[in-house]
């Protein structure tokens, strides 16, 4: 939560909640027969490249025929673009500097606050709750077990086939095996002879199956790899994107206004072994634009594999009669760079790197009902031909936050909207700190923030990233939380981003906004790109004092 300037982080002293001793009881829910179930599919490192979000090159039919039948934000944004962070953030409706997770060494219940999370808060309300796939960031982040046993009735599934994820299976043009970036596969050559994706896709059906006759409502939570690198995916989705017909981005160099702490220099795409073979300089020498190609490839094949995923679950839905009782949310933890500015990866507080899709389809809300017989999610097939692109049921152009995910999925379900936290919060279980999206739902809002409503532009998204130095270095991109020096705080508007690099002490989780190392400022109207820094220019003008949600 970004302090106002001068102000620190409000309650610097550590609260230790006890930890939950035993599971409660499933009895406090609604009642199994007017309870809505939910599916809460989570993707890795997924930017709006989709159909529904006007990109014309990637195909992306199933997740566009979701977005027809439901409420799309249009400008959706990530707390931290980085993996673990924004997973705990949205998973608890709580802001990076009170979760306290900026790397991925930490377990908030230890280290800031037992706050609880969007599954939890459905357990304890008579909902069955399961994980498969890569929900919770694995390890440290969420105590190497998924936050099990608070959020999670069974065991999550995590797919055998993940452990081979970094390994050498990508076939070279030498015949030999590499740890590459870029890396289709013949899905009946790898190990196990199966993706992470599939796996997930399986089992999730498996667990819709079983609860198809379930007394109590569910709560599944599906998170997908792809398109998270390495770009491993079936080979034959290249096909869908022949190089000839993929462009560099639009602004390949770095902006040459850009200060140099807000740089990202991707070290983890280096470290690949195809990547190390270009021998391109650290950390601002470009990729050779033949191979940045590659990448873009790689990565809206990915997505439309991903899709295909979506697609087979979401049918599975139909197919089972569970579409007309289940909502479906359907998000990315963040971004990913393909060349902007010369970067690429995540970790920054750039538009690309934070920007998300966002959807929510409610039965009988954001679409009728389906008929006898009707199926409202049947499989498409992204090698066939699409004849037109299927609109998304509305848009909602209003800025928001990830962190507005808990209180709106509860509120949908017909669960009480947990209460605004308090500041500070540490000592607070149950609380979230984003705002409540009901009111697009047409649904009651009770909430205190009826001065959002019809002025798109009081609304507000912050994000944040932290930097070890002023300078790029080989660990700015996920610096330990022991050498964060400096804080990139962000505020994005329908009409601006605002950045400022300020001083931070990893010792009190305290930044020091008298300390400015740098700025941004990025007009969305004359540079919806955020190519040209005019933060110079604009000392001494005026911006409303927001950094404070």
């Amino acid at each position: 939560m970004p302090p106002s300037p001068g102000w620190g982080l409000l309650g610097l002293s550590l609260v230790l909640a006890s930890v939950c001793a035993a599971f409660k009881s499933a009895a406090q829910g609604n009642s199994a027969t007017d309870a809505l179930n939910v599916l809460l599919i989570v993707v890795d490192d997924l930017r709006p490249t989709l159909g529904c979000y006007e990109d014309k090159l990637v195909r992306s039919p199933n997740i566009d025929q979701l977005a027809s039948r439901s409420i799309l934000f249009q400008n959706a944004f990530a707390q931290q673009a980085v993996c673990a962070p924004s997973r705990v953030s949205f998973l608890t409706g709580r802001r990076p500097d009170t979760t306290r997770l900026y790397d991925f060494n930490s377990y908030w219940r230890v280290h800031a606050g037992n706050f609880s999370t969007i599954p939890q808060y459905f357990k304890e309300n008579g909902y069955v709750t399961m994980s498969v796939g890569k929900v919770f960031h694995p390890g440290i982040s969420s105590n190497h077990s998924d936050d099990s046993p608070y959020s999670w009735s069974i065991p999550p599934y995590h797919p055998s086939s993940e452990k081979y994820e970094n390994t050498k299976t990508c076939r070279g043009q030498d015949g030999e095996l590499h740890a590459n970036l870029v890396c289709p596969v013949d899905v009946a050559d790898v190990p196990e002879g199966t993706l992470p994706d599939k796996q997930s896709t399986e089992q999730a059906i498996c667990l819709l199956e079983k609860m198809k006759t379930s007394a109590r409502p569910f709560f599944l939570a599906v998170g997908y790899h792809k398109p998270h690198i390495p770009f491993r995916y079936p080979k034959e989705f290249q096909k869908l994107y022949p190089l000839e017909n993929i462009t560099l981005a639009p602004d390949p160099q770095v902006p040459a206004g850009l200060p140099p702490v807000a740089y990202n220099p991707w070290m983890d795409v280096r470290q690949r072994e195809d990547v190390q073979a270009l021998n391109v300089s650290v950390p601002y020498g470009p990729i050779p634009a033949d191979f940045q190609r590659k990448i873009r490839q790689s990565y809206f094949a990915s997505v439309s594999y991903l899709d295909t995923q979506v697609g087979h679950l979401l049918s599975a839905l139909d197919d089972l009669h569970l579409a007309s009782s289940t909502i479906v949310a359907f998000t990315s933890d963040h971004g990913w760079s393909l060349g902007e500015h010369g970067e690429w990866a995540k970790y920054s507080n750039f538009d690309v790197t934070t920007r998300v899709p966002l959807m929510f389809y409610v039965p009988g809300r954001t679409a009728l009902l389906p008929e006898a017989g009707e199926k409202l999610f049947p499989y498409i097939d992204p090698f066939d031909s699409i004849s037109e692109l299927m609109e998304p049921g509305r848009r909602a152009k209003e800025v928001v936050e990830l962190v507005s995910l808990f209180p709106t999925l509860a509120g949908l379900a017909g669960l009480q909207v947990p209460p605004r936290c308090p500041v500070p919060s540490f000592h607070v279980e149950l609380c979230r700190e984003g705002q409540n999206l009901l009111k697009h739902f047409q649904l009651p809002d009770l909430e205190e923030d009826s001065d959002l409503r019809g002025n798109p532009r009081k609304s507000i998204a912050y994000s944040q990233y932290p930097r070890p130095a002023d300078s790029p270095q080989w660990n700015s991109d996920k610096p330990s939380l022991k050498d964060i020096k400096i804080m990139g705080y962000s505020i994005r508007t329908v009409d601006y981003r605002y950045t400022v690099w300020v001083g931070f002490s990893p010792e009190e989780f305290l930044a020091n906004f008298s300390d400015v190392h740098a700025g941004e400022l990025y007009f969305v109207d004359s540079d919806p790109l955020q190519d040209r820094n005019v933060y110079n220019d604009s000392q001494g003008g005026e911006l409303p004092p927001l950094w404070m949600p």
